[in-house]
């Protein structure tokens, strides 16, 4: 089925499916009856920390009595239901961001907030989505494949900008991260209030491997989920949060709830005899993997990565690989979505990156994770990367696996604790 898809796609001409995909977005917007013109909408983009800020801004405008709605990498929220995001999509299509729209009108919402990605634009389901804010987090390469050209991907990104200025609400309000060097395509757009934020703007800060402290408006801010992009995260999510008039003092005490962020800097603990850190983490771009490895210096990092997915994204694989031997103390490559590509031709790409270091290859991901935990020293870190939240792993023919990096880290970690206690033991295998 995964073939035949790809093939029609093939066939079709471009315009035509373009127009296609126009169509059910605007079928979707007219049998919802146009929902987005009845509920305030912040659209999030940018190649990281989408999911991460969106849970910011739930927690803080929750905090600040609003009733909320989202959809991310992470989960679909509307009022109290939440169900985690399954799709392998960001930004679902088939007429789902409208019924997704309708669904938190009809549970009375104040304000939903939407993942805006590139591959979204290109099928235009950021059409008829009337904004009243766009927060621009940062903008690395990604999805040159499928885009073309890096230039063709900051301009797919733009367009969900351009959504913004095309808005019929008013004030359309703009915060972008200024230390990004795209951020000024975003910032000179003709929207009603364009904010730029750095960390320059909110000394004194400071960031570690327990979260990060930041002052606004002379309230600090602390946040509880791990490492400097985190802080990012959270301030742009502060800088929209006080654009709609809320307080700084409610802004905190919102942050402040927020512990855990499913798959993003997630701590996996089971017991308090646990004597080492064991993370998981979605970082799946260079940037985000340094930004991962840099959140816990001082310790022995035993880093598990599987670079992109299969058939995209290759020219980062040797650039994930250097920054894993320049960072980690131990590395371990395996398998993560290699879709039709061979998984072990994935893995010697990444490799092609390490030259300082010998890592280990284990392509089977739960032996993987096995071994990094036999590595682990007391006061260590154990960083599995690439699957965050995700609840599939992408084999050939668009074959699916249940699939969850959290879930096996917590049942090795027992394995392993239980191993401790009885005096058994169980070996991974060698590397080849």
């Amino acid at each position: 089925m995964h073939a035949l898809k790809s093939m029609v796609r093939q066939l079709i001409p471009g315009p035509v499916l373009s127009a296609y995909h126009y169509g059910n977005a605007f079928l979707g917007a007219l049998i919802n009856n146009f929902p987005s013109q009845r509920i305030l909408i912040i659209g999030v983009t940018g190649t990281k920390g989408k999911s991460s800020t969106i849970e910011f801004l739930n927690v803080i405008f929750e905090t600040a009595g609003y009733t909320t709605a989202s959809t991310s990498t992470i989960r679909f929220k509307v009022a109290d239901r939440s169900e985690q995001n399954r799709r392998k999509m960001s930004m679902p299509g088939r007429f789902f961001m409208q019924q997704f729209l309708a669904d938190a009108v009809k549970a009375k919402c104040n304000i939903a907030f939407i993942e805006m990605t590139s591959e979204g634009t290109l099928q235009h389901r950021h059409r008829f989505i009337q904004l009243n804010g766009l927060i621009f987090t940062n903008l690395s390469p990604e999805h040159i494949e499928s885009h073309g050209s890096y230039d063709a991907y900051v301009q797919a990104k733009l367009a969900i900008g351009h959504a913004l200025v095309r808005s019929r609400k008013r004030p359309r309000i703009l915060a972008a991260n200024a230390e990004d060097k795209e951020s000024v395509r975003f910032l000179t757009l003709p929207v009603d209030l364009a904010l730029p934020y750095t960390k320059e703007e909110v000394r004194p800060y400071a960031s570690d491997e327990r979260g990060s402290t930041f002052v606004l408006e002379n309230t600090t801010i602390h946040v509880h989920v791990a490492g400097e992009h985190n802080m990012m995260n959270a301030l742009a999510a502060a800088t929209m949060a006080r654009a709609f008039g809320i307080e700084p003092s409610t802004i905190a005490a919102g942050i402040a709830k927020l512990r855990i962020i499913s798959g993003r800097t997630e701590e996996i603990q089971i017991d308090k005899s646990q004597p080492f850190l064991a993370v998981v983490d979605y970082a799946h771009t260079p940037d985000s993997l340094r930004a991962l490895y840099t959140s816990y210096k001082g310790r022995k990092k035993v880093c598990v990565l599987g670079a992109a997915g299969g058939g995209r994204d290759v020219w980062k694989r040797p650039e994930m690989g250097k920054i894993a031997d320049e960072l980690c103390d131990h590395i371990i490559l395996t398998n993560e979505d290699p879709y039709d590509e061979d998984p072990f031709a994935i893995t010697a790409s990444i490799a092609l990156g390490i030259k300082h270091s010998r890592p280990e290859i284990i392509i089977d991901r739960r032996l993987a994770i096995r071994r990094a935990l036999e590595l682990a020293e007391n006061g260590s870190a154990v960083l599995v990367s690439g699957k965050g939240s995700e609840t599939t792993m992408m084999g050939p023919g668009g074959t699916k696996m249940s699939w969850s990096d959290a879930d096996v880290l917590r049942e090795e970690i027992a394995r392993k604790l239980f191993e401790k206690k009885t005096g058994t033991a169980t070996v991974s295998p060698p590397t080849p």
